[in-house]
Parts: structure tokens; C-alpha cells; sequence
């Protein structure tokens, strides 16, 4: 395109795109248009090839101005009779007419290629991107982490009794370093008042719960000993026991007394119906501070410890044995409870015998047997060689 040509190229942007359009009114600066066309085609933002087009017209006569005016409108009537029906405008197109409709009164009548609805929606969406953006969240306080939260709500969970004062204090023992408001958000809220487990309750009572019982074993000679145990619940300690031939309710009353001397004896005491615990017995566990739980008539497995002990007696010791009379009994019982207090482990004492046995380390030598209960058993630790 050369100076004094009547023809000139125009730019029209419409939906993001650059389309030369004829005028037929001779633009009086050839070359400064010449240069604005080619910087307009070259740059892809709607929204500054509208404000050069605006600096750009400031150098034009009036009538130039009025010609390209008449030709911009004729190509947007035609553009919009084809143009799909719904424009995909860029953000800075909307942030355009988002300003001309707040300085500019006349803005509606002008607008061909969106309705006016849609730029006052653009507005709300802006006003409410704006407060969005001013009243973020700032920073504060730094994020308690995962590990952290994790171990408030263990300890939550685990101890129903404390609040966030004490939980708050013993992460300070840990040296956990977080305001007690900060832990009293994590802590599960409780419908109910806080209780204890099962477990927990049975472990605080096992300390004072004894169970005594009898069971009976044929000598050689066919005659039936009788044996009576007490078992401390505690750490599955077998007290006391005693083998008599015809127990009666006196030796019974005196086995109890010996089993727990002076202060010793426990609150509670479980027992079956059987009838050698006459009137005599119960007023003398009633005046040893004892109270008596008894089970339902033939429910052995509510005295489950006391049946759990027999069972073990049996199946390690006396099903192997023979028994001549109630003094060898009574040896070979000795033996193996001094085995099952010091050496033998219990799954319910986690894999540790009633008398805790400390755990060897390989540095402490190899490894030996000792028999036990005449070689049914044996003792394995550790010597230096």
C-alpha cells in the first residue's frame, strides 16, 4: 500500500481475531497508517489494539473519523448476522467494557457483540472476585502438623478422662511446643460423659480378685485326691493350694486363712456353688473383708481363670504323671507351680511369666536347657561359656 492510494486497509477486531476491511474515504497520513496496520496485525490482545486505535485516531480530521465509524458499524452488522451465537471474550476484553460502563453513560446503544446483561454480570463476577481476593485468609499462625494432630486425637481417644489442659501438658513433656487452644480444637467432642473401657476397668479390679476351686485326681491305687487352689488374678499367681483325701469345710476355712495371712486378702473372692463353702465359710470372708462373687449353678467358664489354671495342671503336669498318695501329689504340684510362677510364659502377661523374667541379649552367652518338672519342661537362658 503506497502514499496517495484510495484504498486503505482497516483493522476490525472481532472475537479476538484481526480481519483488513476496505474503506473508501482516502486516509490523509498514508504512512503513519501503514505502520498502525502492521502493529496491529501483529499483536494479538484485543484490548491494546483498541487503545491504539484510540491514540491513533487523536491524529485524524474529522471527517476521517466519521468515514471509518460508518465503515466499523457496516462490518459489525455483517460480522454479527454471522457470528456464532455465543463469543469467547478474553479477560481483558470484559475488564474493557467493565470500564466503559462506568465512565462512559452511552455505552449501551454501542455494545453489538455481548447484551448488556452480560457486562453487568461481568461486573458482579468482578466484585465478587475483588472482595474474594481482599479478604483471603493471611497468614497467622503456622499449620500444626499431621504427625501432631495425630498423636492429640490418640491421646484423646485413649485417656476419655483429660481435657485439653493435660493433653496440652503432656506434649509439653514431650517437648511439643502448640498453644492449648490449638489442642483443644483436635480432641473428639463426646455426646456422652467420658467413660473408661472394659479392659481398663478390668485391670484396675484384677488387683483385688482372687478365685479358689477345687478338682480331683485318682491315685494309683484308685483313690480320689482333692485338690483346692487360690489364684491371684493379678499376675496368675497360684497363692496357695492344698491335697486332702476328705476335705471338709474346716480344712477349707484354714487353707483360706493360710492362703491370705494378716491384711492380705483381696475384696473380691470368686467361687462356684459348691456346698463345702457352708454358713461358717462366708462368715469368715465376711470378717476377712472379702465379699464373695458367686457363679451361676454349672457355669464353670465364669470362673474362667481359676478353670484356665486346672486345665494347665492337667494338660502339662498331672496327664503324665502317676500319683501315688497325697504327699507325692502334693511334691510333684510344688514342683510345677514353681515352674509356672518363675519360668513358664502366659499369653495373657504378654509372653512373661508371673514371676518377670528378664530378657537375655546374645552378648550373655549361649544358649542351655535346664529340666524342669522331672524334664516335662525346661528352662532355657543364657550362660557364658
Amino acid at each position: 500500500m503506497g502514499a496517495g492510494a484510495n484504498i486503505s486497509a482497516c483493522t476490525v477486531l472481532i472475537l479476538g481475531r484481526v480481519f483488513p476491511t476496505e474503506n473508501s474515504v482516502q486516509a490523509e497520513n498514508t504512512e503513519f497508517t501503514t505502520i498502525r496496520e502492521t502493529i496491529l496485525i501483529s499483536m494479538g490482545n484485543s484490548l491494546f489494539v483498541a487503545l491504539f486505535a484510540l491514540i491513533a485516531s487523536s491524529f485524524h480530521t474529522r471527517a476521517a473519523l466519521q468515514a471509518e465509524i460508518l465503515a466499523l458499524r457496516h462490518q459489525l452488522a455483517v460480522l454479527q448476522a454471522n457470528a456464532p451465537r455465543h463469543l469467547r471474550l478474553k479477560r481483558s476484553d470484559r475488564v474493557l467494557w467493565l470500564f466503559l460502563s462506568r465512565f462512559w453513560s452511552g455505552w449501551r446503544p454501542c455494545l453489538k457483540i455481548v447484551q448488556p446483561a452480560t457486562v453487568i454480570a461481568w461486573h458482579r463476577r468482578a466484585f465478587a472476585w475483588y472482595w474474594t481476593r481482599k479478604s483471603r485468609r493471611r497468614p497467622g499462625r503456622p499449620e500444626v502438623s499431621a504427625e501432631i494432630r495425630d498423636l492429640i486425637c490418640r491421646m484423646s481417644r485413649a485417656n476419655p478422662l483429660w481435657g485439653a489442659p493435660r493433653i496440652h501438658g503432656e506434649l509439653l513433656k514431650l517437648g511439643i511446643t502448640v498453644a492449648q487452644s490449638t489442642v483443644a480444637k483436635y480432641p473428639q467432642r463426646r455426646r456422652k460423659p467420658p467413660s473408661q473401657t472394659w479392659r481398663t476397668f478390668l485391670t484396675n479390679q484384677v488387683e483385688q480378685i482372687a478365685s479358689i476351686d477345687f478338682f480331683t485326681l485318682p491315685t494309683v491305687t484308685f483313690r480320689v485326691l482333692f485338690v483346692f487352689v487360690v489364684l491371684s488374678h493379678a499376675r496368675r499367681k497360684v497363692v496357695h493350694f492344698g491335697v486332702a483325701e476328705c476335705p471338709t469345710q474346716e480344712w477349707t476355712m484354714q487353707q483360706l486363712r493360710e492362703a491370705f495371712p494378716w491384711d492380705q486378702a483381696p475384696r473380691y473372692v470368686l467361687r462356684d456353688r459348691d456346698a463345702i463353702y457352708g454358713r461358717n465359710f462366708v462368715a469368715m470372708t465376711r470378717d476377712m473383708g472379702m465379699e464373695e462373687v458367686l457363679t451361676a449353678p454349672r457355669s464353670p467358664w465364669q470362673n474362667p481363670f481359676a478353670e484356665r489354671l486346672v486345665g494347665s495342671i492337667r494338660r502339662e503336669c498331672l496327664d503324665h504323671v502317676l500319683v501315688w498318695n497325697s504327699r507325692s501329689l502334693r511334691r510333684t504340684l510344688q514342683r510345677y507351680f514353681a515352674y509356672y510362677e518363675s519360668c513358664r510364659t502366659h499369653l495373657s502377661l504378654a509372653k512373661d511369666a508371673p514371676l518377670s523374667r528378664p530378657v537375655q541379649p546374645p552378648a550373655l552367652g549361649k544358649v542351655i536347657e535346664i529340666p524342669q518338672v522331672g524334664g516335662l519342661h525346661h528352662l532355657y537362658i543364657r550362660k557364658a561359656a
